[in-house]
């Protein structure tokens, strides 16, 4: 696979990031999302790639663009597979809140889970905790194990998890245990790449959130050598048939990284729109924007962080 492409599909999550954040803190979601939305479809399509979306922004019938499903690119070039949150944690960008990104994962034809539109249990940690998670332990026997891998003692292992009523009880076990605790109102995909980002401070990420986000998460995870499992927990009947009609018969089954994100081209990048754990948010100066950004791909292992200048009058 063409290593241009990531630096093509960061110019993606840039464009989305810059085109969205002028709604920061306007309360007006959906004109946030539309604009991330739209600023990436259109960048997509000067691009030379083969690609559809398996992660979008919903059904061909109840979104007009990015659906699940749409073809994107030239269609000249590779055939990818592509999965996209334009705008990650809109309600916080939406109230001026933080941890807002625009995000994408691409890979190979059938590289990607063409996850149902539900939720997912989810476990990452970083790479020096790689293979130390099991998601049919227990609460504590993760820590501990975590703690182990990471030479830490179990009072200093930071756990990042939604701040959902959902997790009442892990957090109550999160604390019986003795690790510290980090909540956020949104972000899981931030959330799950911290682990292996040590600057972030943050161990594992667990609980349950989005499926399709989950992931993303991984594919990013692919790229940095860290580690996820994950478990599919359909909040209604529909999202049930959903998922077998993807081919997903064992609603118990543990997804492990590679049944998530499979091969060695995958590719992972995202721009912050607002402050996060993992990029710094769009910043709009007299010339034009500063955009801060990270691009990944697993086939080489390299990550580039990228602070960007653009220039509107040119």
């Amino acid at each position: 696979m063409d290593r241009n492409l990531a630096l093509e599909f960061v110019r993606v999550t840039e464009a989305a990031a810059i085109s969205c954040s002028h709604w920061m803190g306007t309360g007006d979601k959906n004109a946030a999302d539309k604009a991330a939305v739209d600023a990436m479809r259109s960048r997509f399509n000067y691009i030379d790639f083969d690609g559809i979306v398996v992660i979008g922004e919903g059904e061909k019938d109840k979104a007009p663009m990015l659906y699940t499903g749409e073809k994107i690119g030239t269609g000249k070039g590779p055939k990818i597979d592509i999965a996209i949150d334009p705008l990650e944690c809109t309600s916080n960008l939406a109230n001026g809140k933080p941890n807002a990104i625009s995000v994408l994962a691409a890979g190979e034809r059938g590289s990607l889970l063409k996850a149902p539109g539900t939720y997912m249990d989810q476990i990452s940690v970083g790479k020096k905790a790689a293979g130390s998670i099991d998601i049919n332990a227990s609460i504590k026997e993760n820590i501990k194990n975590i703690a182990s891998a990471l030479n830490k003692d179990i009072k200093d292992v930071t756990v990042m998890i939604l701040d959902r009523p959902r997790h009442a009880e892990v957090i109550k076990q999160i604390r019986q245990v003795g690790a510290r605790i980090r909540l956020i109102e949104h972000g899981t995909i931030s959330a799950g790449i911290a682990p292996c980002i040590e600057e972030s401070g943050i161990d594992v990420m667990l609980g349950i959130g989005g499926a399709p986000e989950a992931v993303i998460t991984a594919a990013a995870l692919k790229c940095l050598g860290g580690d996820m499992q994950a478990v599919l927990k359909p909040h209604e009947e529909k999202y049930r048939q959903q998922a077998f009609k993807m081919g997903i018969k064992d609603l118990d089954r543990v997804f492990h990284l590679n049944d998530l994100a499979n091969g060695h081209n995958i590719m992972f990048a995202a721009t912050g729109v607002s402050d996060g754990p993992l990029l710094k948010g769009v910043r709009f100066t007299s010339f034009g924007a500063v955009t801060h950004s990270v691009v990944m791909r697993a086939a080489s292992g390299t990550v580039r962080w990228i602070e960007a200048r653009h220039h509107f009058n040119r």
